[in-house]
């Protein structure tokens, strides 16, 4: 199944095929703990919540839960010993003065690699790890899902180098095609059963959808919808969100539900859907066919949404290389941390799901561009009344590479007009109320899981200090440098080495390239003929 994601993109409401599984994860040989007692001491928190940071702290952590936050001192002065948390006998103690502290990072689009893009879970964890991702969600369950769910379960028990695992099942996973009502209550009762945590949807005829939705929503599980253009044209996201969907995944479906001229997308007379550059040429020119910012239609679909606590999930790094690719394509960590494999999935074809560059050219990423700014309006707009704004990844596909992406869309979060504060909120604390695990994750508070990062800059001045490559800037004697970068990722208690899991994917990707050989550029070799 050489293509196995272009395949769910075109399921109407059916799984024919077989689901291919990566190399499962090892068992853990990295992190430290958990502790009896670990002191987290020194740092300033940026906590989930939207409040200002605040130090120093030292934080008290007893195996995988959080026992006292408690603030120590103030900024710049010596910390009276008096005033710090008692170390116990056998405790453990990290110096965390002049670092940031942030509640574990939450990846709400991970898909977990892909036998097609010939990434291991090791190699994906560790790279999500390494950013600070400490829980994903698998939207999709691409590798199938009781590969999922082992690998849910062995993450939950700290068996594997790998962040807490939300597994939402591809709808119709393990049938030849869900055709009725009855079919798809019955699937979606057997997917609860199953131990999954959601479905995740792409869209199917109107009663099916509705019924699936309704059915999930009564027993209680999570869902999630990419709104693919061959069902949006009967069932767009104000559809989907009043049958009982609880989050929306990139922004297909929404302004087809903002349409007040027309029911379908103006497509040219000779587009053809399985062409990747009609697909993605033409969405880019979606959004302006909607209606207009802060209009009466525009503010009706916002307002509906809201009023049912929908969640919008953006992933708005997946579709940069849209309206930017020469960028995306030559990104900082592509020479170290991306294997040979996943760069030749990357590479332009005709046949391929997101190779659209057939010829991408000016055109393209002008009317893009449009396309984010309106996107981008909506989103901050939607934030901006209370409604929930989640981060996501979606990483592995398009030159969008895992835990270098997902901090990327932080930094797209910003540009959409997002305070940094926000972008945090919506990276951890909001990211966790959409899991429906808010009790646990999402902040740093007495009672919730030991999830969280820690960072020797300050993320809130400058997002890049969180990429694994760090931030460049000069110092005192001109000389270009690299700083940040995370330093160590806490979950579940467990103490990683951001920067060792790096290493240990750099270790991966050199191994494969001497094996595989070096990655190039498309189109160089034969740039003089």
């Amino acid at each position: 199944m050489k293509f196995r994601f272009l395949f769910f993109l075109l399921c109407i409401n059916s799984w024919t095929l077989t689901a291919q599984v990566v190399e499962p994860a090892p068992k853990r040989a990295e992190g430290e703990g958990p502790y009896n007692q670990l002191i987290v001491r020194g740092a300033t928190l940026i906590n989930g919540n939207g409040a200002p940071p605040i130090g120093p702290v030292d934080i008290v952590i007893e195996k995988n839960m959080i026992k006292e936050v408690r603030v120590v001192g103030h900024p710049g002065r010596t910390i009276p010993e008096s005033s710090r948390p008692v170390l116990e006998a056998g405790g453990q103690e990290i110096d965390a003065l002049g670092m940031y502290v942030l509640p574990g990072f939450i990846d709400l689009h991970g898909h977990i690699g892909g036998e097609s893009q010939g990434t291991p879970a090791e190699y994906v964890f560790k790279l999500w790890m390494a950013h600070g991702v400490t829980t994903i969600r698998e939207p999709g369950s691409f590798n199938g899902r009781e590969w999922t769910l082992d690998h849910k379960k062995k993450s939950s028990e700290n068996t594997i180098t790998a962040p807490r695992i939300f597994a939402y099942t591809g709808f119709g996973q393990g049938t030849s095609g869900i055709t009725s009502v009855e079919e798809a209550k019955k699937w979606v009762k057997d997917n609860q059963v199953a131990g999954s945590d959601g479905i995740k949807f792409f869209g199917a005829r109107p009663e099916i959808m509705r019924a699936a939705l309704s059915e999930n929503k009564e027993l209680g599980l999570r869902s999630a919808c990419h709104h693919a253009q061959l069902n949006v044209g009967w069932w767009n996201v104000v559809h989907s969100a009043e049958a009982g969907l609880t989050s929306m995944e990139h922004w297909y479906g929404l302004p087809e539900a903002m349409f007040t001229d027309k029911t379908v997308q103006n497509y040219p007379l000779d587009y053809n859907y399985q062409n990747e550059q009609d697909r993605f040429g033409e969405a880019g020119r979606l959004w302006s066919q909607a209606a207009p910012p802060y209009s009466e239609k525009w503010n009706e679909v916002m307002d509906r949404l809201l009023a049912l606590d929908f969640t919008i999930n953006p992933t708005f790094n997946i579709y940069e290389a849209s309206r930017d690719l020469m960028r995306t394509m030559n990104a900082d960590w592509h020479r170290d941390y991306t294997l040979p494999s996943l760069w030749n999935f990357y590479k332009p074809s005709k046949i391929s799901h997101g190779s659209y560059w057939h010829y991408w050219g000016t055109e393209e990423e002008v009317n893009w561009r449009e396309n984010f700014r309106l996107w981008m309006t909506f989103v901050n707009e939607y934030k901006n009344r209370g409604g929930r704004v989640t981060t996501g990844s979606d990483s592995g596909f398009i030159y969008q590479l895992y835990g270098f992406a997902y901090i990327r869309e932080l930094e797209l979060l910003r540009e959409a007009g997002f305070h940094p504060l926000e972008i945090i909120r919506s990276a951890t604390l909001y990211g966790a109320e959409a899991l429906g695990a808010s009790d646990k994750i999402g902040t740093i508070e007495v009672g919730k899981y030991a999830d969280m990062v820690l960072v020797s800059e300050n993320p809130l001045e400058n997002l890049k200090v969180l990429y694994g490559t760090g931030a460049l800037k000069l110092d005192e004697d001109n000389n270009p440098i690299r700083v940040g970068g995370v330093k160590y990722t806490i979950k579940d208690g467990i103490v990683f080495d951001a920067k060792q899991l790096l290493k240990d994917v750099r270790d991966m990707v050199n191994e494969a390239k001497e094996r595989d050989g070096q990655i190039s550029y498309p189109g160089y070799p034969n740039w003089d003929n």
